[in-house]
């Protein structure tokens, strides 16, 4: 960061341009596009397989099962290179969150009309082969496979930072060494924060960050679902299945924040089996209370976090330090306190609540992290390495934004 601070301080020079938006936003282009991938936390992972694999012929039950038990909120997709496409087809092809999977079983499940749910969640599952069984291949039809845009770690925190911006169901960005290779580490939304914080107090990174949230558009674009406290647990993960963003619980005499549910707090059904069972007369405030119970007791257990650092996509933060409560910020909040709710936090959103508690709006890390990325799109930035060879394949190449065939 030092060295990328030293490279646009020499090369600004002064000029006209010093009292306009225009500098700015070049100069923390320029600054974002010194710092490699590598440096972002997590990025580079020290064991070989930083992640749980998943086949792509493997089936939905075995892909949960997995995940759940290796404590990740994710998995990658792995082909068998012996294909019929042969050497061209990458082994790592996609990802899969374990959130998705959950929700997509629940939602056929319920339109079973069953009473096979009277056990734990993955026994129900096997009882329902033509959904436990169904192949992770078949869900990529159904948009399941979350987005794959992979970066090498040369790659700088610029081109990560734009993929996130420009892809809105982007939850993490996948680090290969070359094209054909494993994944070797993860860039998340989280990370990406935290080495932004880490540049605080830098000129042009303060020149925004110090903005009041009031001052953001992104503060007044939209407002989160919201369900009252007497509401089922099962309306939520209904609607959770299409909204993918946190559900905020209110109290229905107060209308005030008293929790959210999200989809990471989903692997509570596989921890607990009546929760599971009783998912439509479970209230959303007792899974609230629940949920805290739970947070609370997680960060103050720090046994098993010795090689939590290790797993940038854990399903649970152990040792994460954590009230059980909903992420908040009011409008006069800076979008640097933001940052450091977020990223001191295992959650992806925080509401705006008015001095009343009522909720008035959301800020996601995806919103805050398309703030500081230039709306100009940089030419080079031509969709990540599995664009790249797949247009080399076809005798195609991108230049100056446009598509040009050999």
């Amino acid at each position: 960061m030092e060295a990328a601070a030293g490279k646009l301080v020499a090369g600004s020079g002064g000029g006209g341009k010093s009292a306009g938006g225009e500098y700015w936003s070049e100069a923390l282009k320029s600054f974002l596009d010194h710092i490699p991938v590598s440096s972002v936390p997590g990025a580079l992972q020290p064991s070989s397989s930083p992640a749980v694999e998943v086949k792509l012929e493997g089936s939905v039950r075995d892909a949960i099962d997995a995940m759940y038990r290796s404590n990740a909120a994710g998995a990658v997709i792995v082909d068998d290179v012996r294909s019929s496409f042969g050497k061209f087809v990458d082994r790592d092809i996609g990802v899969v969150e374990l959130s998705s999977l959950l929700l997509w079983a629940l939602e056929e499940l319920g339109k079973l009309d069953s009473n096979d749910d009277s056990s734990d969640f993955l026994s129900t599952l096997k009882q329902q082969p033509q959904i436990a069984d169904t192949k992770i291949a078949w869900l990529a039809k159904l948009f399941l496979w979350e987005p794959f845009f992979p970066v090498r770690s040369s790659d700088t925190l610029f081109h990560a930072m734009l993929l996130f911006s420009k892809h809105h169901r982007l939850n993490v960005v996948p680090v290969v060494e070359s094209m054909n290779s494993s994944v070797i580490g993860f860039v998340t939304q989280s990370a990406v924060m935290e080495l932004l914080l880490q540049s605080s107090g830098l000129e042009w990174l303060n020149k925004i960050a110090d903005k009041q949230l009031s001052e953001f558009r992104l503060t007044n674009a939209r407002k989160p679902v919201s369900l009252y406290s007497d509401q089922a647990l099962a309306d939520a993960l209904h609607i959770l299945s299409k909204e993918k963003m946190g559900i905020v619980v209110i109290d229905r005499k107060t209308s005030c924040l008293i929790g959210s549910v999200e989809c990471n707090d989903l692997y509570l059904l596989l921890d607990d089996s009546s929760l599971f069972k009783n998912r439509k007369t479970t209230t959303l405030e007792q899974f609230v209370k629940l949920k805290n119970k739970t947070d609370n007791g997680t960060a103050k257990n720090s046994s098993a976090s010795a090689c939590e650092g290790q797993n940038i996509l854990a399903l649970r933060r152990i040792g994460h330090p954590g009230t059980g409560l909903p992420v908040t910020n009011s409008k006069s909040d800076t979008l640097k306190q933001a940052m450091e709710k977020l990223a001191a936090s295992s959650t992806s959103c925080s509401f705006i609540v008015n001095d009343q508690g009522h909720v008035e709006g959301v800020v996601t890390s995806r919103d805050i992290i398309s703030v500081f990325s230039p709306p100009c799109m940089d030419s080079r930035i031509d969709g990540g390495t599995f664009f790249t060879g797949a247009l080399e394949q076809a005798g195609c190449h991108v230049q100056n934004g446009q598509m040009i065939q050999k």
